[in-house]
């Protein structure tokens, strides 16, 4: 029943949509690009049930969203090529790894596109390219085409680009903050990855998805953030190649559920960073506040709640407790404490 084609159904700027490719291409499941557009939104959102992207159609007629729930049920599957570690400590890792890429990335990706004029211009075409138009944004376009598209960014700039970033707390008086944090991350990813192919080895899990769909479709695409990688551009292209290349069988993870030192210090940031963002956000949406004040290092920020954060928190709890994470070598990290406390809400 799992054979034939899937449909992948979204658009080639979004951050999410590229996790999503990026699980199908490396698990080499055969798909097919649906774009979100214009003329099918209706019929699209009627299917799916909900207005965000993106969304996966089966060859067995299901219709499945959130990349949270998509990664697991693709990995189980296509279990002849595994994306989830069995041994405890790497298992935690990747889905404790995969929420801190979910939900720190779009602070960086939103102000990297939005808050630059030129940014704007580019990516404003590449979107018009999708939406209006339904093509993909490597077609050559006509006069006529081009003419309909070349405005577009200031559309979708005043629409969703600003009120994002603000929400985000990362408008365009965070330029240093967010750059500065954006160099710090990169500097211990590429550092990573010029000693492993993927986060734990040879074998990319469901967490490289999440960390490589970022950078296909914001970082590495959009000219802006580009500029900003310095001599890690082609750790960071290749890592991302390598990806979409689909799975070599005779790699694996780590030996002995080993976690490198290069990684641990990834872990460490997102306990340092992502996590005191998302509970300062989790807590702020507790006690019914729709915004929070913090600062990470770089100057204050003002940012929306989010009880959506929560409900991932829970998420990766539930993960590292049913496969006895809590009990590896992850536990000395520390980063786990932030998933092990209680329910904020109810």
């Amino acid at each position: 029943m799992y054979e034939g084609m899937y449909e992948l159904i979204g658009q080639e700027c979004s951050m999410f949509t590229r996790k999503l490719e990026a699980q199908l291409c490396y698990q080499k499941i055969p798909y097919k690009w649906v774009i979100k557009n214009r003329k099918n939104t209706e019929e699209i959102e009627a299917r799916a049930g909900t207005r965000f992207i993106p969304a996966l159609k089966t060859p067995d007629g299901w219709v499945v969203t959130d990349t949270i729930a998509l990664g697991p049920f693709l990995h189980g599957r296509f279990n002849e090529v595994p994306v989830i570690p069995s041994d405890s400590a790497q298992r935690g890792a990747c889905f404790v790894l995969e929420d801190f890429f979910n939900h720190w990335y779009p602070r960086h990706a939103l102000h990297s596109r939005w808050c630059y004029p030129d940014n704007v211009v580019k990516t404003g075409v590449r979107f018009g390219t999708n939406i209006l138009l339904g093509k993909h944004i490597d077609v050559e376009l006509t006069d006529d085409e081009f003419a309909l598209v070349k405005d577009f960014g200031q559309e979708v700039y005043n629409s969703f680009g600003l009120p994002a970033c603000e929400v985000q707390g990362a408008g365009p008086d965070k330029k240093s903050a967010i750059q500065k944090d954006f160099g710090r991350l990169l500097n211990l990813l590429s550092n990573h990855l010029t000693k492993n192919k993927f986060l734990l080895g040879d074998r990319a899990c469901l967490a490289d998805f999440a960390l490589a769909g970022p950078f296909k479709a914001h970082f590495l695409l959009d000219p802006e953030p580009r500029g900003w990688f310095g001599t890690n551009l082609s750790v960071m292209e290749h890592y991302v190649d390598r990806v979409w290349a689909g799975s070599d069988r005779k790699g694996e993870w780590q030996a002995k559920d080993f976690l490198p030192e290069s990684l641990l210090s990834i872990l460490d940031y997102a306990r340092n960073h992502y996590q005191v963002f998302a509970r300062s956000s989790i807590e702020a949406a507790a006690k019914g506040e729709k915004f929070f004040e913090l600062d990470l290092g770089d100057g204050p920020f003002v940012a929306r709640s989010m009880k959506r954060l929560e409900k991932a928190r829970l998420h990766v709890a539930d993960e590292l407790k049913r496969f006895e994470s809590i009990n590896s070598s992850l536990s000395a990290t520390k980063v786990m404490d932030f998933y092990l406390e209680p329910p904020k809400f109810g």
